[in-house]
């Protein structure tokens, strides 16, 4: 865990979060506190791309699960591994915030880049390798599926570098290589232990067979995210949309959402497909409370992600 200075500085960061006013440290109870005082021990950090989604306590146990069982927790593959895909995963969804956070992560593990990680060998970018076991490939692929989910999140609500814009260009790189050594991974985190933070489900996740942590965790996630107040009008518009979607970008203008009249509905298809196109103007036009937004931007990515997989999936038949 980082020291108490700095893992303060580190709490202080949700500040900056955007739209919405996450839970403080100090202020959080019940499930809330559960949640943060794993995340600092397991992660290191009160992470913003958990903690934002802390006005929607369900959320946020369902988005730490996920991340804490496919990226932290010890298993078959090893932590490079993983964060080789994350940052693979970051980059083709244009997040910068998630490839400069991957990329310090992998710089910590002693590589220069996500490229000489995987130059060296090192790190199987791909979970549908042939030379994974069914236990390692459910293991790439929920890092892959979680950061389908935390890329939207994160562009919704985050800015574009996990540092502050109050630090100067001039001490950027010091800064950088400050929270670099405060990104090392946590070793020795035991799976599972998220999993009493969000009820039990019997929901089936295919891709996940062959790891049964993995596979109960997904399916918890899964259940969990189902279950929020979503409006009829905002899952049939996007569950339509992301149905016949191939997973391209959908390009620069906005205009492909137009026609959906309902804000709600229009904020949740860009946020799917495009999250990088969510502005302030958008936000604002979908009229939602902390709570209520989180669980749209949530159930919005996590369906989004479903896809994702499930088009990556079958490419690798």
């Amino acid at each position: 865990m980082a020291p108490t200075l700095v893992r303060l500085a580190l709490r202080r960061a949700l500040r900056e979060t955007r739209y919405v006013r996450p839970v403080t440290f100090g202020r959080a109870s019940g499930l809330v506190r559960d949640v943060y005082r794993q995340l600092e021990r397991d992660f290191g950090m009160l992470a913003p791309p958990v903690a934002l989604h802390s006005p929607s306590p369900p959320v946020l146990a369902a988005s730490w699960l996920m991340l804490r069982e496919s990226l932290a927790a010890a298993g078959e593959t090893s932590r490079a591994d993983r964060e080789v895909v994350a940052s693979l995963v970051s980059q083709a969804n244009s997040c910068p915030y998630c490839v400069e956070v991957h990329g310090m992560a992998l710089g910590s593990l002693g590589y220069a880049s996500t490229a000489s990680a995987v130059a060296a060998g090192d790190a199987v970018p791909d979970p549908r390798s042939g030379a994974l076991s069914a236990g390692g490939r459910a293991e790439l692929t929920a890092v892959a599926f979680t950061f389908h989910y935390l890329n939207r999140v994160v562009s919704v609500f985050l800015g574009a570098s996990p540092l502050p814009p109050s630090v100067p260009d001039s001490a950027r790189s010091k800064a950088k290589a400050v929270l670099r050594r405060f990104l090392k991974p946590v070793s020795g985190v035991s799976p599972g232990l998220a999993l009493d933070f969000v009820p039990p489900s019997a929901d089936s996740v295919a891709w996940a067979a062959g790891n049964p942590v993995v596979e109960d965790a997904f399916s918890r996630a899964s259940s969990a995210f189902a279950a929020l107040t979503i409006s009829p009008v905002v899952r049939d518009v996007v569950l339509r949309e992301l149905s016949t979607w191939d997973g391209s970008p959908p390009g620069l203008s906005r205009a492909w959402v137009d026609s959906v009249e309902d804000p709600a509905a229009r904020l949740a298809l860009v946020v799917a497909k495009a999250a990088y196109q969510v502005d302030d103007a958008l936000v604002a036009a979908a009229g939602l409370g902390d709570r209520e937004l989180v669980e749209l931007v949530g159930w919005s990515s996590f369906v989004a992600a479903q896809r994702c997989v499930v088009l990556e999936t079958r490419a690798a038949r």
